[in-house]
C-alpha cells in the first residue's frame, strides 16, 4: 500500500512559482476572496479524500506564513500500538503500556525522523504508551531528554475506560451517550472530560511548546524542529484548532507524523497523517484509539 501525496495552497493565500529573469527573482503571492479560497480547498479536500481511503490518508499542506522564519515546527506523533488498541478497549487516561508492534512502530518512527531535520526537542503525554514512543524517538535523534506534560494526555473518558468499545452502549448506556454527543461542554459520566475540555488543555500546551520553540522575527534566529508524542483524541483536537472550519482529518494511526507550524497564534498544518515509514511492515491497519472516529 503506497499512500498518495497530494498538495494544496493553504486558504490564506496561493503562492505562485518563482520566476526568474537573468539574476532576478520574484515571488507573487495572490490574495483571494474568502469564498473562493474556501471552495478551493473544499475543492482539493474532496480530491483528496478520493484519492486517498481515510486509513492511508496523507495530506501535504502549505508552509507556515511566518516566512521571516519565526514558527516553530512541531511533529506530533501518535503513540505506537498497545494490546488494549489491537482489541478495541477503550484506554483514556489508563496507562496501558506498548504492545511489541507498537515497540516495531516507534522504533521505525524514530530511525525515520533521525534521518530528518534536527529535532531540538521532544515533549510527551506522561502515559507509558506516549512516554515510551517519545523515549525511543528521543534516544535515536542525539539521546535528548523527554520533557512530559500531563496536558498532553489523552481525553479522560470516565466510566469508558477499560470496556470494549463495541460493548460501552450496552455496559454504559449514560456515559456512551455522552461520548457520542456533540456538544462540546458534555462530560462523560465517570470523572470523564468534555471535548471542550480536552480542546482546551491540550492546545494550550501545544502554543506553550510552540512560543518556547519559535524563532525571532529578525531573519537572525530560525524556530526549531520539535517532537510532541501523544494520543488520538489529542491530535485530532489540534487539528481542529488548526482547520477550525475544515472537514475530519480521519482516522489517527499509532506513530503517525503530523506536523505543525505554529506562528504566535496562527497554526498551520504542513502534513498530515504520515505513515510512510510503516509502509513495508504490514502495520498500517492499526489505529484503534478507543473511539468513533480512530478505528
Amino acid at each position: 500500500m503506497s499512500a498518495v501525496r497530494t498538495q494544496w495552497a493553504s486558504p490564506g493565500c496561493l503562492h505562485s512559482p518563482r520566476f526568474s529573469t537573468r539574476s532576478v527573482k520574484i515571488a507573487v503571492c495572490v490574495k483571494f476572496p474568502a469564498t473562493i479560497k474556501t471552495l478551493l480547498l473544499k475543492q482539493s479536500f474532496a480530491l483528496t479524500r478520493l484519492l486517498n481511503p481515510p486509513h492511508s490518508l496523507s495530506m501535504s499542506f502549505s508552509s507556515s506564513s511566518c516566512m521571516d522564519g519565526s514558527y516553530a515546527e512541531i511533529v506530533v506523533v501518535r503513540h505506537g500500538e498497545t494490546e488494549w488498541n489491537a482489541d478495541g478497549r477503550i484506554q483514556g487516561h489508563l496507562d496501558v503500556e506498548l504492545n511489541e508492534a507498537g515497540k516495531q512502530q516507534a522504533a521505525l518512527v524514530a530511525d525515520r525522523l533521525s534521518k530528518e531535520p534536527k529535532i531540538s526537542a521532544v515533549y510527551s503525554s506522561d502515559l507509558k504508551r506516549a512516554l515510551v514512543t517519545a523515549e525511543t524517538i528521543a534516544a535515536k535523534c542525539g539521546g535528548l531528554e523527554v520533557i512530559t506534560d500531563p496536558d498532553l494526555r489523552e481525553r479522560n473518558l470516565g466510566e469508558l475506560q477499560g470496556l470494549v468499545f463495541r460493548e460501552a452502549a450496552k455496559l454504559s448506556p449514560k456515559a456512551h451517550k455522552a461520548f457520542l454527543s456533540h456538544r462540546t461542554d458534555q462530560d462523560i459520566p465517570g470523572g470523564g472530560e468534555s471535548l471542550g475540555h480536552l480542546f482546551q488543555r491540550c492546545t494550550s500546551s501545544l502554543q506553550r511548546i510552540g512560543n518556547k520553540h519559535k524563532g525571532m522575527p529578525d531573519h537572525l534566529s530560525k524556530g526549531e524542529r520539535v517532537v510532541v508524542v501523544s494520543h488520538g483524541g489529542v491530535i485530532r483536537s489540534l487539528y481542529k484548532r488548526a482547520c477550525p472550519n475544515g472537514k475530519s482529518g480521519g482516522k489517527v494511526l499509532n506513530t503517525s507524523v503530523n506536523i505543525f507550524h505554529l506562528c504566535d497564534e496562527e497554526w498551520t498544518i504542513k502534513s498530515w497523517g504520515d505513515v510512510s515509514h510503516l509502509q513495508q511492515t504490514g502495520y498500517l491497519e492499526s489505529g484503534f484509539g478507543g473511539d468513533k472516529t480512530s478505528g
